[in-house]
């Protein structure tokens, strides 16, 4: 484990951010705590006052597996994390949806995700009022994770109905957006709705 600058030469960077025991082959594993597998420690809640070691349109992916769901400064993560991004890097993300037990029993998750919740790490949506937020990140694809067994016989317009109105049918959310190089305007006709798709498992 290091705790000094990782090294950026390389032409492929991926980024697991907040890694936890889940380190990745191949990938710089980041996490607050020096856990086994983990590349760099970084608290990712600081990168206002501590950017990350990282050269300006270097790395070409990011992981965050359930790691937004904890972050009370979630757009200064982001704005950081584009700042590092080479244009049209790709960012995965994974997160509880928002209705669901899981985003409110962990006493550790300070807030909720939801369809329309990874628009705002774009742009476009502050036309109406600007909150110093600097990144810009396009929702290509959210992917709602459900049950099989107990789901698949509903038709997508069906299922959807129920996804915005009752609580524990989504178990996880998955997100893929791309990083935007130079920033769209604050324009609300930028904004860009994600095809959402279903994952019966």
């Amino acid at each position: 484990m290091s705790t000094t600058t990782p090294v950026t030469e390389s032409t492929n960077i991926r980024l697991n951010l907040g890694c936890g025991r889940n380190s990745i082959p191949g990938w710089v594993n980041i996490d607050i705590f020096p856990l086994p597998g983990v590349d760099f420690v970084a608290d990712l809640e600081d990168c206002q006052n501590t950017p990350l070691p990282f050269q300006d349109d270097s790395v070409d992916e990011f992981l965050l597996s359930h790691v937004l769901e904890h972050m009370r400064h979630p757009l200064e993560l982001m704005q950081e994390l584009h700042r590092i991004a080479k244009p049209g890097a790709l960012m995965v993300i994974r997160v509880p949806h928002g209705a669901s037990d899981d985003a409110f029993e962990d006493p550790t998750h300070v807030r909720q995700f939801f369809t329309g919740s990874f628009g705002y790490f774009s742009q476009p949506y502050y036309w109406r009022a600007d909150y110093g937020y600097r990144g810009d990140w396009l929702t290509e694809k959210v992917t709602l994770v459900v049950s099989a067994a107990e789901y698949r016989g509903y038709s997508v317009a069906a299922l959807m109905q129920k996804i915005n109105h009752e609580r524990n049918i989504v178990i996880e959310i998955k997100a893929e957006l791309r990083a935007v190089k130079p920033v769209r305007q604050p324009l609300r006709q930028l904004q860009q709705a994600p095809q959402v798709i279903i994952d019966w498992q």
